[in-house]
């Protein structure tokens, strides 16, 4: 088990991807903080974490909210007695838009949830990292920060910017033997269709338009996510910082 004993934070924990790396993470013998505003969800994660054979706790978290994410980091030290890993997961989209029609409070939404959620991750985390010796952070960003579409540019902005934090952080980190990397995936038929969409389940036409220039043709599973999260924050990945990993089955060839 490459983290038994080892504690992994992970945000947006309820669900789609937060949720299968929360499980991978158990499976893998750590122990998890797992976070979100979705009770309900939370219950089930750490139902799937329980039956990896490990041991995790819920943590109702906003993370736009300062005091709720130094909440959370201190109940993992609480319950566990440090923080190895932090998943900056949590994140959402927002219907499309052009640019000069979104909403100014969708627009702020866009930031504080996908961006200033690993200010605050790592303002709360990093000093219990260097405190231990080290340790590793993964933000989720997306592949749209990269080849960005119309109509999310707000979205793909604040996803940009978290490709940068990464890079500046590993940077600014490495002294202190802090790795810090981020995936960027391809959509998944999780929440995340609500948020960007507007819709629980794609049509057959919907995924065929949304595959139709994936190279391996289909959209991101959570699984994809989670094993690119926990390869990142592994010893096989011990020499790897600043990366940003694209998940998103060829698309940005």
């Amino acid at each position: 088990m490459r983290f038994r004993d080892k504690v992994a934070v992970v945000t947006g924990a309820a669900s789609g991807f937060g949720a299968a790396t929360a499980r991978r993470f158990a499976e893998e013998g750590a122990y998890i903080v797992a976070a979100d505003i979705n009770e309900a969800g939370l219950a089930k994660t750490i139902q799937a974490v329980e039956a990896a054979g490990s041991t995790g706790i819920s943590v109702t978290t906003n993370v736009t909210n300062g005091d709720d994410v130094e909440a959370m980091i201190r109940a993992g030290v609480e319950r566990f007695g440090t923080v190895d890993v932090l998943v900056n997961n949590a994140g959402a989209g927002h219907l499309p838009y052009m640019m000069h029609e979104l909403p100014e409070d969708q627009y702020d939404l866009m930031f504080n949830l996908n961006t200033k959620s690993v200010y605050w991750g790592v303002k709360y985390a990093v000093p219990i990292m260097i405190e231990n010796g080290g340790g590793v952070i993964v933000n989720t960003a997306s592949i749209g920060a990269k080849s960005p579409r119309p109509k999310v540019t707000a979205y793909n902005a604040a996803k940009g910017a978290v490709v940068v934090m990464t890079r500046g952080l590993a940077g600014e980190l490495a002294r202190y033997k802090i790795r810090v990397n981020c995936v960027c995936p391809l959509a998944s038929e999780t929440g995340f269709m609500r948020s960007a969409l507007g819709i629980d389940t794609l049509t057959d036409e919907q995924r065929e338009r949304l595959t139709r220039d994936v190279p391996l043709r289909r959209l991101t599973d959570p699984d994809d996510v989670a094993n690119a999260i926990l390869y990142l924050s592994s010893s096989e990945g011990g020499f790897l910082t600043g990366v940003s990993l694209d998940v998103d089955g060829g698309k940005s060839i």
